[in-house]
């Protein structure tokens, strides 16, 4: 193993160089490309960095610098550029929303790692495993919002992005030899589509963990804390678990402590925390508690389908037929289908790869790789 020496880079700071960047930039054949972002210390986060390397350069766009990166926009649109990220998706949505950037030509390391059968797929494992370095990676969760940015960060935020084009140039070969690399193609055309979802008036509960295992009194409560917790956050300028933590008001929806004492009972709070924030707390919850039944909140359940004995023996006999074709592959099983995909098919009960093409729930290289599998196992069940 050897510890990767400190890449050089460029950082800009200014629209004339950005744009005298952009220009260069489309002659590339290929880009590495990730961001660095300020989830951790804000409210509502942006992007606050953008990580640029070609086989000459590593280029540092700063954003809260250069309000306007419209000289970026129509290298990521274009095809003839490849675009390499690692685990793209949230950099994906992140480019659109901040700065309407769509990203055409993308091909997603993490994506190739699994298909090539790597059960540790980060960045920092992968170029360990393949090239022998050592990646730092103590600056990943530091505040990437403060300016200026000092000198490590900056060659932190480089060598996430200087290593993906050979990394990628390996992962394609290997891909070639294995014919998994149209898997890989579709899956990135599918991932470069992935859009932010757009703000929701809907309870906060709906997206916290533990919410589905409450009573209806219950909800209310945690739906009040949870929009009391919000609106502080908001005021702050900070990430809602640095106003409280989930486990804490998981735990007062719960219990729904009325007094002090009860509260400072609960795990999870901080004196400090109950000091400023117990009675607005209590109040909150005294309130939901006092909510009609008629106002309580339900959470939404699907229902379960009712399989019959035929579709329930298809299930079966395609998740075995998965375990044995993902090993013959090499790559984990639910790459191979999803349990949704797996329902999916055992109802339709495609019985020729025709009637697979049909079904727009299954890729179509799963349908180019396995259909005629799968339509002959299900002939073997009726």
């Amino acid at each position: 193993m050897m510890n990767q020496t400190q890449p050089q880079y460029i950082l800009v700071e200014k629209y004339p160089d950005l744009y005298r960047i952009g220009a260069g930039l489309q002659k590339e054949e290929a880009i590495g490309v990730d961001l660095e972002a300020d989830s951790m210390f804000h409210y509502q986060e942006r992007v606050c960095l953008v990580q640029i390397s070609t086989p000459t350069q590593n280029i540092l766009v700063d954003p809260l610098a250069v309000k306007d990166l419209s000289p970026l926009t129509p290298i990521f649109a274009d095809s003839r550029v490849r675009k390499v990220f690692h685990g793209a998706d949230y950099d994906i949505r992140s480019l659109y929303r901040d700065f309407g950037i769509e990203v055409r030509s993308l091909f997603d390391t993490e994506i190739a790692a699994r298909f090539l059968g790597f059960r540790e797929t980060g960045l920092a494992s992968l170029l360990r495993h393949m090239f022998g370095l050592i990646i730092e990676k103590k600056y990943q969760k530091r505040d990437w919002s403060q300016r200026p940015l000092p000198t490590p960060m900056c060659a932190y935020a480089a060598q996430d992005s200087c290593h993906l084009m050979t990394l990628s140039r390996l992962f394609e070969k290997k891909l070639r030899t294995k014919g998994l690399l149209f898997c890989v193609e579709e899956e990135c055309e599918a991932l470069s589509k992935v859009r932010p979802a757009p703000r929701e008036e809907s309870p906060l509960f709906l997206k916290f963990k533990g919410a589905g295992k409450l009573d209806s009194r219950s909800l209310a409560v945690l739906e009040a804390l949870l929009q009391f917790r919000d609106d502080v956050a908001r005021r702050r300028d900070l990430p809602p678990f640095k106003i409280v933590g989930n486990l804490p008001l998981l735990e007062m929806a719960q219990k729904k402590p009325v007094t002090p004492s009860k509260l400072m009972a609960l795990r999870g709070l901080s004196p400090k925390q109950v000091k400023s924030l117990g009675q607005p707390l209590l109040e909150r919850i005294r309130a939901a508690l006092n909510l009609p039944e008629e106002a309580l909140p339900t959470y939404p359940r699907k229902p379960r389908p009712a399989y019959d004995l035929t579709v329930t023996r298809r299930v079966k006999a395609l998740r075995e037929w998965r375990e044995h074709r993902a090993t013959s592959l090499g790559i984990d099983s639910p790459l191979t289908l999803s349990n949704a995909q797996i329902r999916a098919l055992a109802l339709e009960n495609p019985d020729h790869p025709q009637a697979l093409e049909r079904m727009t729930g299954i890729k179509n290289w799963q349908k180019h790789l396995f259909g005629p599998e799968i339509c002959a196992l299900f002939k073997t069940i009726g």
